[in-house]
């Protein structure tokens, strides 16, 4: 039911929050090909003998990184043995610290020594000799300057300040060379340890936060390296804010190849959706809410015996009526007295099942279920499960019943529990009512229905096949079976289906709005376009025309025109939530006006918070909503709301693709916040 979401674009923001930031992130990657997951390339991640490696010529590359003194005669410049060499520049040469003390000099001197012998021993891949080696220089700087001084860089006199942060800048250097050591020597826990050592003085150094990476990739803790991936990103587009701020291309590549994080992320979704799929199920399927009045309704005129029960309903009597008579039914028969009990067991059931229907047909949905199960559950003798006679019981209420109504009861009941997802049990109502009525071929539909929600795809084919056997010219068997062949991407099988639907009956609305979305799946536009145009021509005032019109102009680039087209489909219905969702896209991708550089973004989010007031279900609206309240969040506070909203959202999911689209986003927005944690920073907002 409602529109095709094939033209919508999710983009996954890592590392940053600005709308600005995120769609330079996006710039500087490759271009999203299939209108949902960003795909973006960029430099892939080193390996763990990247750069040379141990053994690799003169380079000391691998994360080794040269100590340069602050007493040369001329001052320093960054090593250009290679392009990832970080060199530990001073604060002075030594024509400028004539007043630096013997002892700085003498350390100094000695420092540089040490470190000479230990990327000797490096390049004789001797890796703990070198880590040693690189410990005797730290050592030795432990026992001149104490670590609180060290770690403060700071101190009373001017040049003392100087020699401390000198110091500090060779710790970092030293320790970060001893962890490439202990990695290269496969002792992955001091190498880590080494690295929290570097980033608790410099969060922000990059080689010592890719080791860290490295390794935790290979330990599969892949939710923390997914923390340093962001960390890396959140870094690198921070050093580029001002560019992005002015549209302009950051300088170099993004440090991690989105694959990397796409990697990641697949394997933490496992753990994430199990997690979310417990909570769910610690629901009592009672309890599981409804999808919304809109949604439910498309689904009941999918099926064609729609406008039959809809008559019967208008004419049975209104809900006062069949109140009156449920409460004038005797209370507390004796269940000893079985035919008694059983006949008023069967008549408060039947007066239930014909106010349930009344419900459904004013569309209170809420009150229609509440009936159907309380209705279903007389029938069943629920209360009596327990006791020694429930089987007689159950079966002399059943008798009591009309066939008719029984029958109806079950179908009922299945759809029910179809819309709160119970799979099982709906399967379980509609056989039961299927052996009751063989030649039934909508019950056969609805079978196949849930099949297919249980991705049973085979097992739903079948049961269209019997369905259609039955009766060629079952409109609601073409047209559910045309939507198992667009998820099995059999695209000219399901044009065909929709095809014959729309032969046998013209005036078939979902038949003809299902066939422009073929028509769009085939980039066969003027084809959406004239099918759209004759299904106005039955139904002009239809919020699906109109949402379907949108998303032709979407798909051309013509936002302007599909926001229109939205906001009258929002016009004609309301409730349907698929306008809210697809109006706050064709915002977000309207070129900014009157000097902004980023699209309206506060606009859009409104339009999305009102797709979730009118259904909870949407679950398009979440993904796209926090992404966009990401990007507005002024403090990590606000950020951390972001996750609360995916965890809201992730109460209504009913599909495996909807907890992994929710479940992806949630774990990017929690690994950012850590990164930003990691960095200490106090917001994600590049603005």
């Amino acid at each position: 039911m409602g529109s095709s979401s094939n033209h919508q674009t999710t983009y996954i923001v890592i590392g940053l929050a600005a709308f600005a930031t995120a769609a330079a992130l996006w710039y500087i990657s490759s271009k999203n090909d299939d209108g949902s997951a960003a795909k973006k390339k960029s430099k892939s991640l080193p390996t763990k003998d990247a750069g040379g490696g141990a053994g690799g010529g003169s380079s000391v590359d691998s994360g080794i990184t040269p100590t340069k003194s602050n007493v040369r005669a001329a001052p320093t410049t960054a090593s250009s043995s290679s392009a990832s060499t970080t060199t530990t520049t001073t604060a002075a040469t030594s024509s400028k610290t004539s007043d630096a003390t013997d002892d700085d000099k003498a350390l100094h001197r000695r420092i540089e020594e040490i470190d000479r012998a230990g990327k000797a021993l490096f390049k004789e891949k001797k890796f703990m000799e070198a880590a040693e080696t690189f410990t005797e220089a730290l050592d030795l700087i432990e026992q001149k300057r104490p670590s609180t001084a060290i770690k403060s860089s700071a101190a009373s006199d001017g040049e003392s300040t100087k020699s401390s942060s000198s110091l500090t800048r060779q710790i970092i250097t030293l320790t970060n060379n001893r962890s490439a050591m202990y990695e290269k020597a496969s002792f992955p826990d001091l190498a880590l340890s080494d690295c929290d050592a570097v980033l608790d003085l410099d969060p922000g150094h990059s080689k010592a936060r890719t080791r860290r990476l490295r390794i935790l990739e290979s330990q599969n803790r892949h939710t923390e390296a997914l923390v340093e991936v962001c960390a890396l990103q959140l870094k690198f587009m921070n050093d580029n804010r001002d560019k992005l701020r002015l549209g302009l291309p950051p300088t170099g590549h993004p440090p991690v190849a989105q694959s990397k994080i796409e990697e990641l992320v697949a394997q933490i979704q496992p753990g994430e959706m199990k997690r979310a799929q417990e909570a769910l199920a610690e629901k009592d399927s009672g309890d599981r809410a409804l999808p919304s009045t809109y949604t439910v309704t498309q689904l009941l005129k999918s099926f064609s015996g729609y406008n039959k029960w809809m008559g019967e309903a208008a004419r049975g009597g209104t809900v006062g009526k069949f109140t009156s008579q449920i409460e004038d039914l005797l209370d507390h028969v004796p269940r000893k007295n079985l035919v008694a009990y059983a006949d008023n067991s069967a008549t408060k059931a039947t007066l239930l099942l014909h106010r349930g229907k009344r419900h459904a047909f004013e569309k209170d949905f809420v009150k229609a279920v509440a009936d159907f199960d309380e209705a279903f559950a007389l029938a069943e003798d629920k209360d009596g499960k327990d006791e020694t006679d429930h089987d007689e019981v159950k079966a002399e209420i059943v008798k009591a019943m009309e066939n008719e109504d029984y029958a109806r009861l079950l179908e009922w009941a299945g759809m029910c529990k179809h819309l709160r997802y119970e799979l099982k049990g709906a399967l379980d109502c509609y056989e039961r009512c299927s052996e009751m009525e063989p030649d039934n071929t909508e019950l056969l539909v609805k079978r196949a229905g849930v099949k297919m929600d249980g991705n049973q795809h085979d097992e739903a084919e079948a049961l269209f096949v019997d369905a259609l056997t039955l009766n060629p010219t079952a409109s609601d068997a073409l047209l559910h079976r045309a939507n198992l062949r667009m998820l099995q991407q059999r695209v000219p099988e399901s044009e065909s289906d929709l095809e014959t639907c729309i032969r046998l009956y013209p005036n078939n609305l979902l038949a003809r709005l299902r066939l422009a979305t073929v028509f769009m799946a085939k980039e066969d536009l003027d084809g959406a376009r004239r099918m759209l145009d004759k299904a106005a021509e039955y139904e002009p005032d239809s919020s699906e025309v109109h949402c379907y019109r949108g998303e032709l102009h979407f798909a051309k680039g013509e936002f302007a025109d599909a926001k229109g087209e939205f906001d009258k489909a929002m016009v004609c219905d309301p409730l349907n939530p698929t306008p809210y969702v697809n109006a706050a896209l064709a915002v977000m991708n309207t070129p900014p006006t009157g000097g902004s550089m980023v699209p309206d973004v506060a606009g859009a989010v409104k339009l999305l918070e009102k797709a979730i007031e009118v259904d909870p279900m949407m679950h398009a609206a979440y993904v796209q909503l926090g992404q966009m309240k990401l990007s507005m969040a002024t403090d990590l506070k606000k950020a951390k709301e972001v996750v609360e909203l995916y965890d809201r959202g992730l109460e209504y999911c009913r599909t495996p693709e909807e907890l992994k689209d929710i479940c992806s986003m949630r774990i990017l927005t929690l690994a950012q916040i850590d990164a930003a944690h990691a960095l200490h920073m106090e917001t994600l907002n590049m603005q």
